[in-house]
């Protein structure tokens, strides 16, 4: 049977996985950081008949600038922003894909702060983007003189940044991408996919007067949209322009801007379920701490917790139990999704069950 390996693929992708999380037929499913309720009934009608009314005129190419959604996003985002400002596409990877394919590329260098989000590598790999990875602190923090070190050693063409970053849940303090900002010779990205279960104010107001800052969203999480793959971002007009010369024709479809502005129109319906899902991250939090666990203090909606010996035996266990999370790759550590009161709770009577101890801290 042929592998790609076998095909005259790019010498820099062979060897590599593609991006992926188990998608197991659970009780309860906590690995992918999804919101684990629906869309509210109402905006499921309204989904119902804007779909419908789309579907009318599907002979034709929809709006190539998705001028309607893109102005919708703005008056969301707020700020001060407009329509010139808000670019969209088929959720945040395409998004963080159009900015590699027009600031990366042959003969330049992306660079982040890891542990990350890995398809910020994997994007930037797959544009031919040479990647960076910087080793956060030990307690996955990030300092402004951390990483402007990293920056004045590297002097990337793009600099990624996240808050909350993922997969550790934590927030960036303003003052880093103000020093960053200073420092990066090219642009710099924030990935703020998390920023609404936050307690943190958003980092838009940096936008002004940063022609070279980029802040990306996602609907999939908080607007439990992820199905309907929508993203976007806010920036300078120029990034916007810049972008629509690597975007490919008509690329977000009828459908798909139909969706996210009904999505956009019950907003307030959507982001009631933030607040109780927050509180259940909290509770979580409290409860992996009780137990002894390192637990990483999270902005996100889940949270990575470790001291284990064997996280690779504890993710088994708790698969056994019909629990699925997240084994991230560090060692001693896994990533658990908040999900409804009654899933968080189902997660740690798993852990109790299966006698689940962290390690012993060594002594002072």
């Amino acid at each position: 049977m042929t592998s790609f390996e076998d095909l005259p693929i790019r010498d820099d992708l062979r060897g590599l996985s593609p991006y992926g999380a188990p998608q197991l037929d659970v009780a309860v499913r906590l690995n992918t950081n999804e919101n684990p309720y629906p869309p509210p009934a109402e905006l499921v009608a309204d989904l119902r008949q804007a779909v419908t009314a789309a579907a009318t005129s599907m002979n034709r190419y929809p709006d190539r600038d998705a001028v309607e959604l893109r102005s919708a996003l703005a008056a969301y985002l707020g700020h001060g922003l407009d329509v010139s400002q808000v670019w969209a596409a088929n959720g945040s990877n395409e998004v963080l894909q159009q900015i590699l394919q027009a600031f990366g590329g042959a003969d330049r260098t992306a660079l982040g702060y890891v542990p990350s989000y890995s398809m910020h590598q994997l994007i930037a790999l797959g544009t031919g983007t040479r990647w960076i990875g910087s080793p956060r602190a030990m307690d996955f923090t990030l300092s402004a003189d951390a990483a402007v070190a990293e920056i004045s050693e590297h002097s990337p063409d793009i600099v990624f940044l996240c808050s909350p970053n993922n997969p550790t849940g934590t927030a960036m303090d303003p003052d880093v991408l103000a020093a960053v900002l200073a420092a990066a010779p090219g642009m710099v990205v924030v990935d703020e996919a998390y920023a609404e279960f936050s307690h943190r104010p958003s980092l838009l107001p940096s936008l002004a007067g940063q022609p070279r800052l980029i802040i990306t969203r996602t609907m999939s999480k908080a607007f439990a949209f992820a199905g309907a793959r929508v993203g976007y971002l806010a920036a300078d007009p120029a990034v916007v322009d810049a972008l629509q010369l690597v975007r490919l024709p008509y690329h977000l479809s009828a459908l798909t801007q139909a969706a996210a502005l009904a999505a956009l129109r019950h907003a307030d319906a959507t982001l009631a379920q933030v607040a109780q899902l927050r509180a259940d991250r909290d509770a979580m939090v409290r409860s992996l701490s009780d137990r002894g666990f390192a637990v990483v203090e999270s902005d996100a909606n889940f949270v990575l917790f470790g001291g284990l010996a064997d996280e690779k035996a504890v993710w088994q266990a708790l698969l056994d139990q019909g629990i699925l999370i997240r084994d991230v790759g560090l060692s001693g550590y896994l990533r658990v999704s908040v999900g409804t009161s009654a899933e968080c709770e189902a997660f740690i009577d798993a852990l109790d069950f299966a006698k689940v101890v962290p390690v012993p801290k060594p002594a002072d």
